[in-house]
């Protein structure tokens, strides 16, 4: 029975944790023959630690990885939102049994360093819409709650693994919202540009944010997610499509 069925994970992103998907995880435990796997990056299950460093969160997916395959799943769908993105393009470069690949918001481009120290200043000018997507209390406070040597890990991690797009062959949906503050459109369009897969989306959804799946939109995201996975069939080519 285990050989018919299909295990999808789901990856969150830096400083997040299953409970920003909640939503799409329980979409998809409704269909009979998905299995939803998710996971809590180390470090990411109360509060970011200092001593996590890059490896722990690529490790801690790939033992899930490799339990499944144990397991006898043929089949893995792997998802991730923003540095889960990061982490879901390795993922499925790594893995024959996986499948597709949905990258939402995936995390190339992120947060500015200078002299291995934080630039508050030109991270935020680099999205200078921040202010009206977050309370900018709660922005700073993002910021700063997180240890600078953890936030280094996740920028280390992305400069590590950027190239990992260009060897990426499964069927692949990108979405990402015009109205998000903090990862860019260009994010998405660099992987789109770049990865090998016959087939490749780039979904653009007006009006949403970076809380893609909780916004006001959030139920049509779901959707998009749940018919990629759904179809069997795909015209072969590079898409844009703006929903």
């Amino acid at each position: 029975m285990m050989f018919f069925r299909k295990a999808i994970v789901l990856i969150h992103g830096f400083a997040g944790g299953p409970w920003d998907h909640q939503n799409l995880s329980n979409e998809l435990q409704l269909f009979i023959d998905f299995d939803v796997y998710n996971i809590i990056l180390p470090g990411h299950d109360k509060s970011i630690i200092t001593n996590v460093k890059r490896n722990d969160w690529i490790s801690s997916v790939e033992c899930l990885c490799d339990k499944l395959i144990d397991s006898g799943y043929k089949t893995i769908y792997v998802m991730g939102h923003s540095m889960g993105g990061v982490i879901a393009t390795y993922i499925a470069t790594k893995y024959k049994q996986v499948k597709k690949l949905i990258l939402v918001a995936p995390a190339f481009k992120y947060l500015k360093f200078k002299d291995n120290k934080l630039d508050v200043i030109n991270s935020l000018k680099t999205v200078p819409s921040v202010f009206k997507e977050y309370e900018e209390k709660e922005v700073i406070g993002r910021i700063l709650k997180v240890p600078i040597p953890t936030t280094l890990e996740f920028t280390h991690l992305v400069k590590e693994h950027a190239d990992d797009v260009k060897n990426v062959s499964v069927p692949t949906l990108i979405i990402q919202g015009d109205k998000d503050s903090i990862v860019p459109y260009e994010s998405s369009l660099y992987v789109h540009d770049n990865i090998k897969s016959e087939v490749n989306i780039l979904a653009k959804m007006k009006g949403v944010t970076h809380d893609v799946f909780n916004g006001s939109r959030g139920d049509d995201t779901i959707s998009l997610i749940k018919e990629f996975l759904r179809k069997r069939h795909f015209k072969k080519g590079k898409f844009k499509i703006e929903i």
